[in-house]
């Protein structure tokens, strides 16, 4: 079993800085410097592109969907993730 891409960034209490594209062709994810980069395919709709960012961030991460908070950026392209404990 490989371990997720992403993983080295899961410590409790980190903060994530990601860059969204909603309406994507297809999710994808990467990292450009201290922002990740995350491509969905879900409109930004009744936040509709922000659980998919965050579900998509969560799997790469390795953690549960749940252990990741909006902290800031709902309406926004940038956005700032924090782990829970």
């Amino acid at each position: 079993m490989t371990a997720a891409p992403l993983a080295h960034l899961a410590q409790p209490g980190a903060t994530i800085a990601v860059k969204a594209t909603p309406k994507a062709a297809r999710n994808a994810i990467r990292l450009e410097g201290d922002v990740v980069q995350v491509s969905v395919t879900a409109a930004p709709d009744k936040g509709k592109a922000n659980e998919a960012v965050r579900k998509l961030l969560a799997k790469e991460l390795g953690i549960a969907k749940s252990r990741l908070q909006l902290v800031r950026g709902e309406t926004a392209r940038e956005k700032l993730f924090k782990i829970l404990d």
